[in-house]
């Protein structure tokens, strides 16, 4: 699952006390394996992690240690070992905690993952990211950076880039950057079935709409079966756990 949880400090309706044990209540009846959670404040990753007991995390403050949003990979600790992990920062100089260069205000960038399935003995990548919301310079310029990433890693090896990307799929440099440039396959698209098709990932707590915009991937590499995906429109009369939908895929390499 990729899901834009959406930052706390929204007045109400739409705070997170509110908006909390609803997400718990999605969360559990979905119950993923992986949950990529973008824009999560600390505080919100850890009642998130009380909320989801089987789970384990990791992340890392965009502005340094607990400062700023995370982008945080929850995963079933009894399915999962982890292995390493990592961040950058999307930016000229990715080592740089908390670096922006390309014109964006808000800090963006990427935590990732090695794991291994304890059934299988084989291991895989998670990459979890929230590229920028304004500046479209700076999203081209994320997508390529993180192509030149994920390039450098073991090519055999399966992976996973999850995240609120800000644009759209099929219709953005971005998208064609990390599926025709990098090689990764949008599951959406690769899916048997399809829950939900053509609603718009982002609803921003108005009624839905379904111009077919999806802003919200999961891309793999060397994903040889997705059987099903899903925008998830999960919610009480009226009310949603995000200003986004998550999106689940269920992918077998």
């Amino acid at each position: 699952m990729t899901y834009n949880v959406q930052v706390a400090g929204n007045p109400p309706p739409h705070s997170w006390e509110r908006r909390r044990p609803l997400m718990r209540e999605l969360l559990t009846r979905e119950s993923p394996d992986i949950i990529g959670a973008q824009e999560a404040r600390y505080d919100q990753v850890k009642g998130l992690a009380a909320d989801l007991p089987v789970y384990d995390w990791i992340g890392l403050g965009r502005d340094g240690g607990s400062r700023g949003e995370f982008m945080a990979i929850f995963y079933r600790r009894d399915r999962f070992e982890l292995l390493a992990f990592d961040h950058f920062w999307l930016s000229d100089t990715p080592e740089v905690i908390g670096s922006s260069t390309w014109g964006n205000t808000c800090r963006r960038m990427v935590t990732w993952g090695r794991f291994r399935d304890r059934p299988t003995g084989r291991e895989f990548e998670v990459w979890n990211t929230h590229f920028d919301h304004e500046i479209e310079l700076a999203r081209q310029k994320s997508a390529a950076l993180v192509r030149r990433r994920i390039a450098a890693t073991d090519p055999v090896r399966p992976l996973l880039l999850l995240g609120d990307f800000n644009c759209a799929a099929g219709a953005s440099a971005s998208y064609t950057e990390l599926t025709t440039g990098a090689g990764l396959t949008d599951t959406w698209t690769a899916a048997a079935q399809r829950r939900n098709e053509g609603l718009n990932t982002f609803h921003g707590h108005r009624p839905p709409t379904r111009d077919g915009v999806r802003i919200d991937w999961i891309l793999a590499r060397h994903a040889v079966a997705v059987s099903e995906t899903a925008i998830v429109d999960y919610a009480s009369p009226g009310f949603a756990p995000s200003d986004h939908f998550p999106v689940t895929a269920t992918v077998r390499f």
